[in-house]
């Protein structure tokens, strides 16, 4: 017999039903979260965890591209700073990640603060920046993905990763901005 989804045990149980943002990330988990795919989402977290995969990213950038040497550091010193801003954020905000018998919880986190999500944060300043670099708009294929994987996953309310998405893309902006008035010069 398969095991039941916890929305399923909890409506059987007759715990109290998830609302509002917690209704959303419930519908999330019930829709997708199927094994292939929590597989696939813990791959994104790992990968961008403390931003340790954009970071990794540029530095092998850096070490092909001696051209561009100085534009691909800048841009993984970006996705860091991202991921600086995020926690730096996080600590003011202090917003405790979900927590509900229907959500299911399949990562581990370093924290319990949730708003914003660093990994939404990251992610996107890094789509951002290394857009300029690969000369293609990274920011649709590389964003959505690790925004639904945090929902996946059970770790962000969607306000969390909408607004780290925001603070990255922000980020991103200013930083690759510098990087291109420098090359001007």
């Amino acid at each position: 017999m398969l095991e039941k989804r916890p929305v399923e045990r909890a409506v059987e149980e007759q715990l109290p039903r998830p609302s509002g943002e917690l209704a959303v990330l419930a519908g999330v988990q019930r829709a997708i979260a199927r094994p292939a795919v929590v597989k696939a989402a813990r791959g994104l977290s790992h990968f961008g965890e403390h931003s340790a995969g954009w970071f990794a990213l540029g530095l092998v950038g850096a070490a092909v591209d001696s051209r561009r040497r100085r534009e691909w550091l800048t841009a993984a010193a970006g996705a860091v700073g991202a991921h600086a801003a995020s926690i730096a954020v996080k600590r003011v905000v202090r917003r405790r990640r979900p927590e509900h018998p229907a959500i299911t919880v399949g990562v581990g986190t370093p924290s319990r603060l949730s708003f914003p999500s660093s990994h939404a944060t990251s992610t996107t300043a890094a789509a951002v920046l290394y857009s300029g670099l690969f000369g293609r708009n990274l920011v649709p294929a590389l964003v959505p993905p690790m925004l639904v994987s945090r929902l996946v996953l059970g770790v962000h309310y969607p306000t969390d990763v909408l607004a780290g998405a925001a603070l990255g893309g922000a980020v991103g902006g200013v930083v690759r901005r510098r990087m291109t008035s420098r090359k001007r010069t």
